[in-house]
C-alpha cells in the first residue's frame, strides 16, 4: 500500500491496485496504490479512510478482463459482483446475504465481476459473462469499503484483454495504453 499526495475533502481519491495503471496521473490528485487483490485493496482504502480526512468520492480506477467478443475502451461501471464468494451457501448456512451485488451508478452500462482470480481461460470467461460484462481483482472491495465510509464510489476500468487463453500476456502488452486512456478519462472530469 502506497498513498501518494494527501486526501482534502474537497477533492478525490484515486484507488489503483498497481504501479503500472497508475503511471500518468500526474499530482494533482491522491492515488492509493492498493496492490492486487480484495483483500489488499480493502485493507489499504480502509486504514486510509480511518486515519482522518475523507475524500470527496472514490474512485477506482484500473484495467479490466472484457467478458464478451467486441467490448474494449473506457467503462464506468454501474453494478460489481463478487464472483468468487458463494453467496447461496452462505445464506442457506446462516440465513444472511453477504457479497450481494452493488450499485456504484445510474443508468446503463457494464456490471463488473470482482474476484481474487484472474480470468484466463475461456471456461471461467463464458462462466462470468452469463452475469457480467467485465472482470477485475478489486472493484467490489472498494466499492464496499467506501459504501460502508459513507462515501460516493465510482468505478472506472478500461478493457486490456479478453479474459481468455493469453490474458497475462495481453495485459502485460496493453497496461500502458491503458493506464494512458485512464488518465485522459480523469484529466476530462476536471479535477
Amino acid at each position: 500500500m502506497r498513498l501518494l499526495g494527501t486526501i482534502t475533502a474537497d477533492r478525490p481519491l484515486l484507488v489503483v491496485a498497481v504501479r503500472e495503471e497508475a503511471v500518468y496521473l500526474g499530482d494533482r490528485l491522491p492515488v492509493l496504490l492498493t496492490g492486487i487483490g480484495k483483500v489488499n485493496a480493502a485493507a489499504a482504502l480502509a486504514t486510509v479512510l480511518a486515519r482522518g480526512e475523507h475524500p470527496s468520492e472514490v474512485v477506482n480506477i484500473g484495467t479490466a478482463g472484457a467478458l464478451r467478443p467486441g467490448w474494449e475502451g473506457t467503462h464506468t461501471v454501474v453494478q460489481v459482483i463478487q464472483h468468487d464468494l458463494d453467496s447461496p451457501a452462505l445464506l442457506e448456512l446462516t440465513g444472511r446475504t453477504y457479497g450481494a451485488p452493488l450499485m456504484v451508478g445510474k443508468g446503463d452500462g457494464p456490471v463488473l465481476a470482482t474476484g481474487d482470480l484472474f480470468v484466463s481461460g475461456a471456461a471461467a470467461r463464458d462462466r462470468l459473462a452469463e452475469h457480467a460484462d467485465l472482470v477485475d481483482m478489486e472493484g467490489y472491495a472498494v466499492a464496499t469499503v467506501a459504501h460502508r465510509a459513507g462515501l460516493p464510489v465510482r468505478l472506472v476500468k478500461h478493457v486490456s484483454d479478453e479474459a481468455g487463453e493469453g490474458a497475462a500476456h495481453s495485459w502485460r502488452e496493453s497496461v500502458d495504453d491503458c493506464a494512458r486512456h485512464l488518465a485522459d478519462w480523469v484529466h476530462h472530469q476536471g479535477w
